[in-house]
């Protein structure tokens, strides 16, 4: 019993230093991934240290659930692998051990793993969820660092481009300005040979001080009909003052912002929000179905309790439309014509705004829907995962962080391709929320299946002359299959 509990300690201990180390590199390649995607948004804002630090706590905490089964996978990989290359797994297995029990201990640790990773997902991850993207809204919506750049246009103040031709520490030099603020067609241009630019006291307007410039400024609302000229002023100014709003304060949005989005719910929430908007969408789909038949049926008043498959036997032929239309002179014929038009474009119209009514609560339906599959999805592919790399690894027995961290890549990518294409296609309603979600899970699952059965049989999987010795059976077969001997075949060729 003892030997026993040795060899459960001993696999764990091989297991989960390896494991620990797979997590925070996959985690930290994640955290890259999603830092290089918001980068732009964060760059010369001029956000302090505490804002940063807060925004990588939620931004890994997000992370978790994505980077736990890459770490199984490269984890349970390069364990066995490495048990395989040093025949630890051999020792075993010449001693009575089998493959299930040598793995049970991690089997009940990676189903710990798998409820803690869904009680994550349901609890922690949507209050991570909502404080991450309300402060990644806060931070898009602060103005940028000012910062005025030499020899280029820059844009950071509203409705304004500010180019400068040079800089003198604080000194602003052959100045232009662009002001758009009374819009395109109305622009105004300033030009001057020297400017200040500086924040006021509350932070909240910035001040720019010209000194010698002109004012050039079209007027094109106040055009008179009858005339083609443009009202146009000049002035040449020695000291103007202008003021425009600069926020230079980072300005933190309210959480609840996000409490009605799918990423900030849990399962409760989410069922509860999928119910009424279900119910909402049936209400609107069955009024619209009357509403249809009531006042657009042929243009013809429609009563519902009337059954049209019901009365006397009508003659179709003596309401022929093409004789009706063809007896007609030529003024009643485009009469006709531009009616029918009409009644058809306004039933597009009409079909066009029934379709946005229901468009926008079905796709709010689907996210829902998509985010609680998606709970039970990501916690169950830790478990596929352990059993796709842990056989695998018995099988290939090669260890070290560079075979086993290809074969996870290629591994993790087939997955992330198969469940983006599943997502998108649950969102855009194409397919059923469930077979979206739950369809990188079924295709990995066989592959699980098989190549634990494998590994439990001592399957040989890379080996070369395996795979040459099947091609030449299943070649002898066709060979008999059509009564075609190889000897004749090489008669039939001279």
């Amino acid at each position: 019993m003892s030997f026993i509990k040795k060899i459960d300690a001993y696999i764990l201990k091989r297991f989960l230093g390896t494991f620990i180390m797979t997590f925070l590199i996959v985690l930290f390649i994640l955290l890259m991934q999603f830092l290089w995607k918001y980068f732009s948004d964060m760059v010369g804002k001029g956000i302090g240290w505490d804002v940063l630090a807060e925004f990588f706590v939620y931004a890994i905490t997000t992370l978790v659930p994505l980077a736990l089964p890459l770490a199984i996978l490269l984890a349970s990989l390069m364990t066995f692998g490495n048990l395989g290359e040093n025949f630890e797994l051999t020792a075993m297995k010449s001693a009575g051990i089998s493959l299930f029990r040598i793995i049970r201990p991690l089997i009940i640790f990676i189903a710990v793993v798998v409820l803690a990773a869904f009680f994550f997902s349901n609890n922690v991850l949507p209050v991570t969820q909502k404080n991450l993207y309300t402060l990644l809204f806060s931070i898009k919506h602060k103005s940028p660092e000012l910062d005025i750049p030499v020899g280029e246009f820059y844009s950071g103040i509203n409705g304004v481009n500010l180019y400068v031709r040079s800089k003198d520490g604080r000194v602003l030099k052959d100045l232009m300005i662009y002001d758009f603020s009374g819009g395109f067609n109305n622009a105004a241009v300033m030009v001057a040979d020297t400017g200040y630019i500086e924040l006021t006291a509350d932070k909240k307007y910035l001040l720019l001080t010209l000194i010698q410039g002109e004012n050039f400024e079209n007027f094109k609302k106040q055009r008179i009909s009858y005339s083609n000229n443009i009202p146009y002023r000049r002035e040449t100014f020695g000291y103007k003052e202008l003021l425009y709003e600069f926020d230079s304060d980072f300005n933190r949005y309210d959480e609840s912002l996000m409490d009605d989005q799918h990423v900030s719910k849990d399962i409760a929430a989410l069922q509860q929000s999928i119910d009424s908007v279900q119910q909402l969408i049936e209400v609107r789909s069955m009024e619209q179905v009357r509403e249809m038949l009531r006042t657009k049926y042929l243009g013809r008043d429609y009563k519902v309790d009337r059954d049209l498959t019901v009365g006397e036997e009508v003659n179709i032929s003596i309401y022929n439309s093409d004789s009706l239309f063809l007896s007609l002179d030529k003024s009643s014929m485009e009469q006709a014509v531009n009616n029918a038009t009409q009644k058809a474009q306004a039933m597009r119209d009409h079909i066009q705004y029934n379709k946005m009514l229901l468009g926008e609560p079905q796709m709010y339906m689907n996210r829902h829907k998509s985010e609680w599959h998606r709970k039970f999805a990501l916690s169950f592919a830790c478990l596929i995962f352990f059993f796709i790399g842990a056989p695998l690894g018995a099988i290939i027995r090669k260890g070290g962080l560079g075979f086993p961290m290809v074969v996870s890549v290629i591994m993790f990518v087939i997955y992330y391709i198969i469940d983006l294409t599943g997502f998108k296609m649950a969102r855009e309603g194409i397919w059923e929320a469930y077979q979206g979600m739950w369809l990188s899970t079924s295709v990995l699952f066989p592959l699980g299946v098989f190549l634990t059965y494998k590994a439990a049989v001592d399957a040989s999987l890379f080996n070369r002359e395996l795979y040459i010795r099947f091609y030449k059976q299943t070649k002898n077969r066709i060979y008999k299959l059509i009564r075609l001997t190889p000897s004749s075949e090489e008669e039939y060729n001279t």
